[in-house]
């Protein structure tokens, strides 16, 4: 049954071919290990199948090796470095352009949605009070509890004399 997933997870989640072959020019080039000697990387294909796998189910990274796509070190090393290098903006920036050119995105209606200012209810100086007695700010009152202490003998008791 696991070998079945794990092969599932391997063929289900692969990008398309037509996808990889725009995503492929965008990825830089690769770098040679300095002192020669190093394992052969794992291929970019596998590793950007691997990220992309994450991204859409939300699993942590540690859980990709078991999906048998690429081991989960080298899947975050790989996003880690195409991060930096700018290879999903990138990979945004086609994907916006081609799809102004098929469908059309209308520029003058666009909008960004942050705050700029505190949460009306947010709290602090004059603010929402907290709910229920003892309590005092963010935290609860505190359990009163005795100091637990390692059990030790005490001289007299528990022998026979």
């Amino acid at each position: 049954m696991q070998d079945k997933q794990v092969s599932q997870a391997q063929s289900d989640w692969r990008i398309p071919d037509e996808l990889w072959e725009r995503i492929e020019p965008l990825l830089p080039s690769r770098k040679s290990h300095p002192l020669g000697c190093h394992r052969a990387r794992v291929d970019d294909r596998a590793a950007m199948d691997a990220i992309f796998f994450r991204l859409r189910t939300g699993c942590q990274w540690n859980a990709l090796s078991a999906t048998g796509i690429c081991s989960s070190s080298s899947a975050h090393r790989r996003f880690q470095e195409w991060s930096e290098d700018g290879v999903f903006l990138k990979l945004w920036q086609v994907g916006l352009a081609e799809y102004d050119v098929l469908k059309g995105i209308d520029w003058e209606w666009l909008s960004m949605d942050g705050a700029m200012t505190k949460a009306p209810l947010g709290g602090g100086e004059g603010g929402a009070q907290p709910d229920g007695s003892g309590q005092a700010g963010h935290e609860a009152e505190r359990a009163q509890r005795r100091r637990r202490c390692a059990y030790r003998p005490r001289a007299g008791r528990g022998k026979p004399e």
